[in-house]
């Protein structure tokens, strides 16, 4: 087990004690269980914020000829430890074949994917479905509770999903990034299908059921029976992240039980065209 210095301590090690240090951090990372890496995971998030909105302060420091010195220290040091996280948290995933094939996607780093190995238990997780479901990315119409009832899904996991559509929105024009070339796909279908009237019956539900300022475009979209762009680019975004979490379950059950994962329900037995392949697997396991 890895020996805690304390503050002192880490005050005056030397750079070759720090080295090792690090080293056996990383080994430690390798086996630490779901729950510690969904903490590192939710630390990195916040610390990410804070580095961001200490950038704002600084530069407002500047501005008002006041040296920030103390607080670019500070913020270096938020800076470092935010790597060291990040660092430990690829070699979680790294530890993992999942977590390999996870990073070999363009759009997936260390941090998204030791976010989604913490939250997606296979033991729970029978089909693709079911992560969508716990994801909080599942119809609507399937999601039920009552006032006061804790959600149907994880709210954590809901963001991370976004910050992954996030990411493959962001790589749409990098070749190498596949799931943001379905994204890109998509967005071209959904922005097709608003404008032939495709959403009439999602835009008329809208106005019946939400209140909406009269000059807005949001409102402007709804009564000329299509959605606003907003919620078009988040459809497209959602479409690549369930992609790409079928493709997640599938990688994941193939190495778990050693033989493919069934066949989507969608395709077996709805009838829909085809299965898209998975990318950077060969069924190895």
């Amino acid at each position: 087990m890895i020996e805690i210095p304390t503050l002192d301590a880490l005050a005056e090690m030397t750079e070759p004690e720090m080295r090792a240090l690090k080293k056996d951090a990383r080994e430690a990372a390798k086996k630490m269980g779901a729950r510690e890496a969904r903490y590192l995971v939710d630390m990195y998030y916040t610390m990410q914020k804070n580095r961001i909105r200490s950038g704002n302060q600084l530069r407002a420091l500047e501005e008002a000829k006041e040296p920030p010195v103390l607080v670019n220290l500070l913020a270096r040091k938020s800076e470092l430890l935010e790597s060291e996280i990040r660092s430990n948290l690829n070699a979680y995933a790294q530890a993992q074949p999942l977590g390999v094939w996870a990073l070999s996607i363009k759009g997936i780093g260390p941090v998204l994917a030791a976010g989604l190995l913490s939250h997606v238990d296979f033991k729970i997780a029978k089909t693709a479905g079911a992560i969508w479901r716990f994801a909080g990315l599942d119809d609507p119409k399937n999601y039920s509770w009552k006032k006061g009832e804790k959600r149907p899904w994880n709210a954590r996991l809901k963001v991370l999903c976004w910050k992954i559509g996030q990411s493959f929105m962001k790589l749409h024009n990098d070749p190498e990034c596949f799931y943001g070339k379905l994204y890109e796909q998509r967005k071209a279908f959904e922005v097709a299908r608003n404008e032939a009237g495709g959403n009439a019956d999602a835009a008329k539900l809208a106005l019946d059921t939400k209140t909406w300022r009269a000059d807005t475009t949001t409102r402007a979209a709804y009564e000329a029976g299509r959605l606003p762009d907003g919620r078009i680019e988040l459809r497209a975004e959602r479409y690549a992240v369930k992609i790409f979490l079928s493709h997640f379950f599938a990688v994941g059950y193939e190495i778990k039980h050693g033989k493919k994962a069934p066949i989507p329900y969608a395709i077996g037995y709805l009838g829909h065209v085809h299965e898209i392949a998975i990318p950077n697997w060969l069924g190895e396991y």
